[in-house]
């Protein structure tokens, strides 16, 4: 396969995700009224659903046992100029992991054996989105192996042809009980536009990214990283 051919299937794949992203932001943005938590109650509803609700706190129910929409990013995590009005929360493992991985999934990387998922799509209230999706490890090392691979994924687009969007250098972050990689997101003409990170607490590991956000963004990526971090550590 020639170099431009890889090129062109890295797009088609992006370009996939994106138009679902539109797709899936417009009809939360549809769909919400009222503010509550962005958690599920996994005994009224099937794992496989969706649920939109709005940004508010609340009691939150585990997706399985010890993975769950509260160990994922709340409404008060965001920081000012972040305005969520809108979450979707699903626990199937079957949402694309970011902007870089294409039409994969956290099932698809795990090979189906994750003892858990769950992830959460915020909307707000000027463009852009925050996604997040995590996994439960039957072990340490599995967990350690399932991180490299997340890593590796965002690494794809560290190097890509002028004018195209990329992920910068890494940024190590470390809190109690968890550690996490952080990136910013560039447009083709070198703007910040939001970022993605990697985090791992013990057996679990998880992806949250951050797209359509100004230049501003630094400050927002790590603030969102460090909050998915110790809500994955909790």
């Amino acid at each position: 396969m020639t170099e431009n051919q890889t090129v062109q299937q890295k797009s088609v794949r992006r370009n996939r995700v994106a138009a679902a992203a539109c797709l899936a932001a417009a009809l939360i943005t549809a769909g919400v009224v009222g503010t509550q938590s962005a958690t599920a109650d996994g005994a009224a509803h099937d794992a496989a659903h969706h649920t939109a609700v709005a940004a508010r706190p609340a009691a939150a129910a585990a997706a399985t046992p010890g993975l769950g929409s509260a160990d994922l990013v709340q409404s008060e995590d965001f920081q000012r100029g972040l305005n969520p009005v809108g979450a979707t929360i699903a626990l199937t493992g079957r949402e694309g992991l970011s902007a870089c991985s294409g039409e994969e999934t956290m099932r698809d990387l795990t090979k189906d054996k994750a003892t858990g998922y769950a992830s959460v799509t915020w909307t707000f209230d000027t463009d852009g989105r925050l996604f997040e999706s995590a996994a439960s490890a039957p072990t340490g090392t599995a967990a350690a192996s399932w991180e490299q691979q997340l890593v590796a994924l965002v690494q794809e687009c560290q190097d890509e042809p002028a004018g195209h969007w990329y992920y910068g250098a890494a940024h190590n972050l470390t809190v109690t009980g968890g550690t996490a990689r952080w990136y910013l997101a560039y447009n083709g003409d070198g703007t910040v536009s939001g970022g993605v990170a990697v985090l791992r607490s013990g057996t679990r590991v998880a992806v949250v990214e951050l797209t359509g956000r100004p230049t501003d963004a630094p400050t927002h990526v790590e603030g969102i990283a460090t909050a998915a971090l110790n809500r994955l550590s909790s």
